[in-house]
């Protein structure tokens, strides 16, 4: 049985002419004929009583009519949903991103996405690189912008360098501070200063601790655990001072210091898994995310 065929049958069974419903669907009336007579080989029964001026449907063709026109209907709303999801005019799209980037970065992309493809759902999932390469992993995200290179341990992922990130250190406003009143810091000076922390697992704590121990000490903490919100609210309590992107810093409000040469740096890359290509929408979120970068 196929579409063309009940396309037809219900032209027919409409029109009450063979002649008119050929007009109708725009197809030679001897063809027309010939897949009804198919259709009615196919279902072992007559679907029409055919007279001279008067075509009436059987009882067959009585119980085929409404089944024949909901197919067709749902064939209809399956075409529609699909273009609508290929064109972009529905679909979702699931994008991981650390709490810095949520802070700085995503907002602008998501509202540059949203304005262009309003009827996308967009869902956001805020955590630590790690924990986004195993949501990326367990097919739970499309997306994700984490900090490479990632852990040997990580699974196979497709990524691109998005951006390179220089990152600064802040201070309380008027409070004390190791880099008070100079252009650039260093991370020695940070010996024995109270830092605030960010939680374990966190790529921004990993990076500070790292730094510090290769400049030959260990950090000292004055309090920790926090989020980047958290993080920013206690250096501006003055609890201490805290590294963190210079687009979270430009944000703040708080005094910045960046890094003497060479600096400090991160790498913030857009990955997904290997195996699956990703909906449209998320790559068009990803061709957007690439292009948003010239601006940063």
């Amino acid at each position: 049985m196929q579409l063309q065929q009940l396309r037809y049958f219900t032209a027919v069974a409409e029109t009450r002419h063979f002649t008119r419903a050929a007009e109708r669907e725009h197809v030679a009336q001897p063809s027309l004929s010939q897949q009804i007579k198919a259709l009615e080989r196919e279902l072992g029964a007559e679907l029409f009583h055919r007279a001279r001026g008067h075509i009436g449907l059987t009882d067959a063709g009585a119980a085929l009519l409404p089944l024949a026109r909901r197919i067709l209907a749902d064939t209809e709303t399956a075409r529609r949903e699909v273009q609508e999801v290929a064109q972009l005019r529905r679909g979702r799209v699931r994008l991981g991103a650390t709490p810095s980037l949520c802070a700085s970065l995503v907002p602008d992309v998501l509202r540059t996405f949203k304005d262009r493809y309003p009827g996308v759902d967009l869902l956001v999932h805020e955590g630590g690189s790690r924990d986004l390469v195993r949501l990326l992993a367990s097919g739970e995200l499309d997306l994700a912008l984490v900090i490479t290179p990632l852990q040997a341990d990580a699974p196979a992922l497709v990524t691109g360098e998005l951006l390179r990130e220089e990152l600064v250190l802040i201070s309380p406003p008027g409070g004390p501070s190791p880099v008070r009143g100079r252009r650039h810091a260093r991370v020695a000076d940070l010996r024995e200063v109270p830092l605030v922390m960010f939680r374990r697992g966190y790529d921004l704590r990993e990076l500070t601790v790292a730094a510090c121990q290769q400049a030959g000490f260990e950090p000292v903490f004055s309090v920790e655990g926090g989020e980047m919100d958290a993080v920013l609210g206690f250096v501006r309590a003055g609890l201490g001072v805290a590294v963190v992107p210079s687009m979270v810093a430009a944000r703040s409000g708080l005094p910045t210091t960046p890094f003497a040469a060479p600096g400090l740096h991160r790498t913030v890359s857009v990955a997904h898994r290997g195996d699956v290509s990703p909906p449209r929408a998320a790559r068009e979120l990803e061709r957007i995310l690439m292009t948003h970068r010239g601006g940063l």
